[in-house]
């Protein structure tokens, strides 16, 4: 006998919303201060999965024709942080749109009573702006930032808290996400996964990932209530 689903945790770039746009006004943003050429949004989709920092360092690393190493070791490295987080707290919400059906299907989930989370590698005071402009912020039963804990996906921690907050099995259980990152950290936390076709994978074959299910999109999610 298969055991009842209790919890959902999601991702959120790439599964929920699509926020790839406006990251990408807020790269250009910052690399226009520093007088380097913008990148085009295909460039800023490959960086996206492992939180602004990461993608920042991507982002000056070719722009400025260096390794990412050697940026992450650059003095100016923190400073053009700041101008980023400034830029992209700006432009937070305003450029990103839900996917098809993820405001439905929150919705009958959480009436059916099953347990909805965010695990997301971006920071904080960007989760809570987007999810607040796209009116998420009270939906959730809890949000997992980038920043919430010492570690980030792929670490199964975040999958760890949750299950021992909702004192949830990992057999009751699903983790769905959008790239090889959600699908390794679902695998590190002992609970099944789906990847959503539509997201940010760095242009590999979600197949190379071997989820338990790629789904067509996200209604599908409602044939397991």
């Amino acid at each position: 006998m298969v055991p009842k689903l209790k919890l959902l945790m999601f991702d959120l770039d790439g599964t929920l919303i699509n926020t790839a746009p406006e990251i990408a006004l807020a790269t250009n943003d910052t690399l226009g201060e520093l007088c380097k050429a913008p990148v085009s949004l295909p460039q800023v989709i490959d960086w996206i999965g492992h939180g602004t920092q990461e993608l920042l360092i991507s982002a000056l690393a070719h722009a400025f024709k260096k390794s990412k190493q050697e940026i992450r070791n650059w003095d100016e490295r923190a400073d053009i942080q700041t101008k980023f987080d400034k830029h992209y707290l700006l432009r937070c919400g305003t450029q990103s749109t839900l996917y098809p059906g993820v405001r439905e299907v929150i919705d009958k989930l959480k009436i059916a009573g099953l347990i909805v989370t965010i695990i997301t590698n971006k920071e904080a005071k960007f989760t809570e702006r987007i999810l607040k402009a796209h009116k998420l912020n009270n939906t959730f039963d809890m949000v997992i930032s980038g920043d919430t804990l010492d570690t980030k996906k792929p670490d199964p921690s975040c999958i760890e808290m949750c299950l021992k907050k909702y004192q949830v099995k990992a057999i009751e259980s699903l983790f769905v996400g959008d790239s090889s990152t959600d699908a390794q950290t679902a695998k590190n936390g002992g609970v099944k996964v789906w990847l959503m076709p539509y997201g940010y994978n760095q242009g590999t074959p979600l197949e190379n990932s071997k989820p338990d299910y790629i789904a067509s999109g996200f209604e599908e999610i409602l044939n397991l209530i």
